[in-house]
């Protein structure tokens, strides 16, 4: 099969499409073929080599795709079943294996294509803002990075379970983007204040909830903009991973700050957040209440274009890799 290979360390050019053997599925693994992958962040850190797959994992990028089922190995799919699947790595490939309990069956409502931008950032939404963070109706979220994948999905579920997103991005056109999907407050960072925007968005009392991909670089200022009992979720590193922090305004607060990840959690953990998609994200696609937000595909052949596209920060949405088959 065609994969892509990551040859060493360093930019797009790194990514070299090659012929390798094709996955044979353990027990309690299915076998997908292929029809989009999600490129994701950690796709790109792992390119660079800042974030290498967990022990165990497919030495391949990639962490989520869409396909269908070609061999179900005893697992409750039908053979050719269109599905979706959250990996620990391998998606920019034209089969994997992945464990039974990280597929879902492909929500009504996208192109099976599309489908291929939903299942990381879906679960890693639903989980850290609902699951984590504990995000309740009326209250407020601000959500960093609002243009990418994870942002405007986060806009989106806020919306939908009845909260308010407070957004931040480096453009205009960014936040543009993010105000049609239905954010609240739009902070341009580059301009704005982040934490003097979100107490006047507020009247004062700061964002319940921060969904945070920048990290260090940020902490201190979230705290900051965080309400009393409010809980900062840390998702990325994208703004370094070390920082100083004044506990002592977090205990005024009475805050908490929470740092997940979710490629290196156990297959068992993985299944119950899907579960939870299936169950409360899956019937918002359906009725449109939640769409898919792709900026771009490329075949699989051109992954380095692919990234080179993301390196450029002028994508909104998702990019997908295509598969060269019908």
């Amino acid at each position: 099969m065609l994969a892509v290979v990551i040859s060493k360390s360093g930019g797009p050019e790194v990514l070299l499409p090659t012929e390798v053997p094709a996955p044979v599925p353990r027990e309690g693994e299915v076998l997908i073929d292929v029809v989009a992958a999600g490129l994701n962040r950690a796709d790109v850190q792992q390119r660079r080599g800042a974030y290498p797959p967990p022990p165990g994992a497919s030495r391949f990028p990639g962490l989520e795709v869409s396909g269908r089922i070609a061999d179900p190995n005893g697992s409750r799919f039908a053979p050719g079943a269109a599905v979706v699947a959250l990996l620990a790595g391998g998606g920019y490939a034209e089969q994997v294996a992945v464990p039974a309990v990280q597929v879902l069956e492909a929500p009504a409502g996208v192109g099976l294509v599309e489908a291929a931008s939903l299942p990381e950032t879906a679960a890693t939404v639903y989980s850290n803002l609902f699951l984590t963070a504990g995000l309740k109706n009326g209250e407020t979220v601000l959500i960093h990075g609002a243009s990418g994948g994870i942002g405007t999905m986060a806009i989106q579920l806020a919306l939908a379970f009845g909260a308010v997103p407070l957004v931040t991005a480096g453009a205009p056109e960014k936040l543009r983007f993010a105000e049609t999907l239905g954010a609240h407050t739009l902070i341009n960072y580059r301009e704005q204040d982040f934490v003097e925007e979100v107490r006047r968005a507020t009247d004062g009392a700061g964002a319940d909830v921060i969904l945070d991909v920048v990290g260090a670089r940020y902490l201190a200022r979230n705290v900051d903009a965080l309400a009393v009992r409010g809980r900062l979720v840390v998702i990325g590193l994208q703004g370094g991973a070390n920082a100083e922090l004044n506990l002592a305004a977090l205990m005024a607060k009475r805050a908490s700050i929470t740092g997940t990840t979710l490629r290196s959690r156990p297959s068992g953990e993985k299944g119950t957040i899907l579960a939870a998609v299936r169950r409360e994200v899956w019937p918002l696609v359906a009725d449109g209440r939640v769409r898919t937000a792709v900026d771009r595909t490329f075949p699989l052949r051109e992954a380095a274009a692919a990234h080179a596209y993301f390196d450029s920060g002028e994508h909104t949405g998702k990019i997908l890799l295509t598969m060269e088959r019908p």
